[in-house]
């Protein structure tokens, strides 16, 4: 299980301590959502509903719909989304039920458990659906802000937490965390990046090795993916020369597709380049092998930009 799935579980404990009707359904997965903490705490505030994804949702909404109080369906991303959606779309968000996917071991994380574990059309099957909200955590700490975030949101969200146990810092100091409103993390003249989840580190690292090439960088964390942050978009689409998406999933329908789809409806922008999973299953392997298949890694990223910005301006 990733860090930033028990950093959620940290989240969903201090929640807990004020919201005792707050309930948590598991697909067999305590362990999996490292709740072991939680359970122990609050034993009888958890339901199991056994290896029956489907089931959980239909048991979460059914907690939900009693009176409104929120409910933490967690299993791994695969199986929370990408398995349940016909439950998702009917039970959750056509009916708008205060339930909170949390999907971990987005991505690649799973490795080489290979398709049947990888999350990487998730995003995309949840922007489809209307009133749902789709939030993607760079680090553990932003990890137990989106969650608790997630509990006041009105609605069913989803929570994508990606990585490893071994995920790298990106906020160090404490920061103000807002539903739908993007972190600059960086400023530059000459290229945006806008990355989410665990690409948000690799693109800063990118934006690291463009600038010793005299190449700016923006880098924007775009934690909340529905809703975008237009503004955040448009400040940024008057000063750069190239925007580029950085996502650990399909270029088709997530972060990217959603930029893509705002800027068609502008005038005069700037080139977009989607950085993601290229239209096709990858060899399974561990995570940065996946990575470089499909040029993920702050390396690759930074070369993208470049050989970008060359052919621009050199034609």
């Amino acid at each position: 299980m990733g860090q930033k799935g028990a950093a959620a579980g940290i989240g969903m404990m201090e929640l807990a301590k004020n919201d005792p009707d707050m309930r948590v359904v598991v697909a067999d997965s305590v362990a999996i959502a490292s709740l072991d903490r939680f359970y122990n705490s609050y034993p009888d505030r958890v339901i199991n509903a056994g290896i029956s994804e489907q089931s959980m949702i239909g048991i979460a909404a059914g907690l939900s719909s009693e009176d409104g109080r929120v409910v933490y369906a967690c299993t791994y991303a695969a199986f929370v989304l990408v398995k349940a959606i016909e439950f998702v779309r009917h039970n959750l968000a056509y009916h708008q039920f205060n339930v909170k996917l949390v999907g971990n071991s987005a991505g690649f994380a799973m490795e080489t458990l290979s398709i049947s574990h990888w999350a990487t059309e998730d995003i995309a099957m949840a922007r489809a659906l209307p009133n749902m909200t789709i939030l993607s955590a760079a680090d553990s700490l932003e990890a137990i802000k989106i969650v608790k975030a997630a509990h006041d949101r009105k609605g069913p969200v989803y929570v994508r937490l990606s990585g490893l146990l071994n995920c790298p810092i990106v906020y160090e100091k404490d920061f103000e965390y807002q539903i739908g409103k993007a972190n600059k993390l960086r400023e530059g003249e000459d290229v945006t990046l806008i990355a989410t989840g665990m690409m948000v580190r690799e693109a800063l690292d990118a934006a690291e090795l463009l600038s010793a090439k005299g190449i700016h960088c923006n880098v924007i964390d775009m934690h909340t993916i529905k809703p975008l942050d237009t503004e955040c978009l448009d400040e940024v689409l008057a000063g750069s020369r190239l925007i580029a998406t950085v996502e650990e999933h399909s270029i088709i329908g997530g972060l990217g597709g959603a930029v893509a789809e705002y800027l068609s409806e502008k005038e005069n922008t700037p080139r977009l380049i989607r950085i993601g999973i290229k239209d096709q299953f990858g060899k399974l392997g561990d995570l940065r092998y996946c990575w470089e298949q499909h040029g993920l890694t702050a390396p690759q990223i930074a070369e993208k930009i470049s050989l970008e910005l060359i052919n621009k301006y050199n034609k």
